[in-house]
């Protein structure tokens, strides 16, 4: 975190002119732009900034290459040749550019983000966190979000297909707009291009910053139901939430989760051998497979038994109870087949 009080911060109501390049841009400006957003001016209109239909705003926003509106400018990012933070440049081309501490380049984002992550964190998260949970969760963003179009940015690392950058690239009008439309149309349509793009990723990272948060405090809840399983392969939540992420990173032997799938619904979901695959460290019972109903009680002698996928990797029964023994069972069947 920096140790000097960054351009906007020290007066919540001074306005702040900040300014990156026109022209072709990219998923690290238009963050850039909408960390700023919500670190400065929340209330602000996000689109209506960029396309200069919004008047009053704390935040004064440009795109621009001119020199003199450059040195004007209260915070300059992603141009003007400079990385100087007390002075609010946050440029990231020069030959010396800015470096994260294992010598991944920063781009325009992760310097923003550097500075105003936690005020934009503050005023995005609907209720209000501790210091420490703020920092676990910049920390998390950064390295979730930020640091990978750091990558893409910079050449390190391309995002994939239908990643933020390809999402943000979209909302460029095409090559040759300016020779069908001219020049003047195809001013205009970058420019709503770019408020496009900045309403696209301002949803996106307001939802990410949501959903990281709950992954933050799903993990003292799996940990704490982890402590008291009595059998450690089955790992019963007494609330539906995201559990793999947890078993992998803690390295927990959990092989089936039993969990709430609604009203009169437990399920029984197999962990997978490698986080994210297709597999199961222990499939459920080939007998039970693509059984339902009454046809699936009788086979594993569990008597409100619901559906068995014919994957094998999820099952689920009425009852918390029926859920677990099911889990059970399914781990005595493969012990026995084990051992024959």
């Amino acid at each position: 975190m920096p140790e000097y009080t960054p351009v906007g911060l020290d007066n919540g109501n001074a306005p702040v002119r900040a300014l990156t390049h026109s022209g072709n841009f990219h998923a690290d400006e238009t963050l850039g732009y909408v960390i700023l957003h919500y670190a400065l001016a929340p209330e602000g209109d996000l689109r209506g900034r960029v396309l200069g239909t919004q008047t009053t705003d704390r935040l004064d926003f440009v795109r621009t290459r001119s020199p003199e509106r450059i040195s004007a400018a209260d915070i300059v990012f992603d141009v003007g040749g400079r990385y100087d933070p007390p002075a609010g440049r946050y440029d990231h081309h020069m030959k010396d550019k800015p470096l994260r501490e294992d010598g991944t380049p920063y781009s325009a984002a992760g310097l923003l983000w550097k500075d105003y992550g936690m005020a934009a964190l503050r005023n995005i998260l609907k209720t209000p966190v501790d210091d420490a949970t703020l920092a676990t969760l910049w920390q998390a963003m950064d390295k979730s979000l930020i640091l990978p179009i750091d990558q893409d940015d910079n050449g390190v690392v391309k995002m994939g297909k239908l990643s933020l950058a390809d999402i943000v690239s979209a909302c460029s009008p095409p090559w040759d707009t300016a020779e069908l439309y001219g020049r003047d149309e195809a001013r205009a349509r970058e420019t709503l291009g770019f408020a496009n793009a900045a309403q696209a990723v301002a949803a996106h990272l307001v939802n990410m910053v949501d959903r990281t948060r709950a992954g933050l405090k799903a993990v003292s809840r799996v940990l704490a139901a982890y402590e008291k399983a009595e059998d450690k392969r089955i790992l019963v939540m007494d609330t539906g939430m995201p559990t793999e992420k947890v078993i992998f990173e803690h390295d927990l032997p959990v092989v089936y989760v039993v969990s709430p799938a609604g009203p009169d619904r437990w399920n029984v979901k197999a962990v997978p051998p490698v986080r994210g695959d297709f597999g199961q460290r222990v499939s459920l019972p080939e007998a039970w497979r693509g059984l339902e109903g009454a046809a699936l009680a009788a086979a594993s002698g569990v008597p409100d038994a619901v559906f068995a996928h014919p994957a094998r990797f999820i099952c689920g029964a009425a009852s918390r109870e029926g859920a677990l023994r099911m889990a059970q069972l399914a781990l005595e069947i493969d012990a026995a087949s084990e051992t024959a």
